[in-house]
């Protein structure tokens, strides 16, 4: 991602996309839910699940965390990685982050890790959703760049917010949740199957 001067344009696209997929209150939280149309793209909870066979080049990025830390994709290889992508405006991202948060907890030290990457705050606001809802993995600042999101706009765009995408462990796309988790549950089965991949 460095140095390519398309960076500046497909950035402000990608990001505008995102801004149009949140949700800036709690009303638009329930227009979310009932697909009411006020000028966003809502995700619907949809999963999308790619065969092994079937999956593409994997997918490089670099940043930098909340807490100043810088992390790349390749720190990540070797191990099944659920990207989230959300920001502390949207509604659903707050609902769903205690239960990101029980599976980054259950899969710690069994082959699975979790990443955010927040579309839209500075560093204080995120750490401070951290620590609101027991947020204990890293989140990416993505906001002025979104070199993360173009990182991954080549295989399956995080087209709204919140998006999961779940990077096997050749940090592959292997699966993407469109929207709120529908249930923690899907998720969780979906992260079984790829740490039983690497094991076979």
């Amino acid at each position: 991602m460095r140095g390519r001067r398309i960076l500046g344009l497909a950035a402000l696209a990608t990001a505008a996309t995102l801004a149009l997929a949140g949700c800036t209150t709690d009303q638009l939280a329930l227009d979310y839910g009932s697909g009411g149309n006020k000028n966003y793209v809502a995700g619907d909870g949809s999963v999308l699940e790619i065969e092994q066979d079937q999956r593409t080049q994997k997918v490089e990025f670099e940043g930098v965390t909340d807490a100043g830390l810088d992390v790349s994709s390749e720190d990540y290889l070797g191990e099944v990685l659920v990207v989230n992508f959300w920001a502390s405006y949207c509604a659903p991202c707050r609902v769903e982050a205690p239960e990101l948060e029980k599976l980054s907890q259950k899969w710690s030290e069994k082959g699975a890790v979790f990443l955010g990457v927040n579309t839209y705050d500075e560093p204080g606001t995120s750490l401070a959703f951290a620590r609101t809802y027991g947020v204990t993995y890293p989140s990416v600042i993505d906001a002025k760049t979104a070199a993360v999101q173009l990182a991954f706009a080549g295989t399956v765009a995080p087209s709204a917010l919140p998006t999961t995408i779940v990077l096997d462990r050749e940090g592959r796309v292997a699966a993407r949740i469109l929207g709120q988790l529908p249930a923690a549950s899907i998720l969780d089965a979906i992260i079984k199957t790829l740490v039983a991949e690497g094991e076979k």
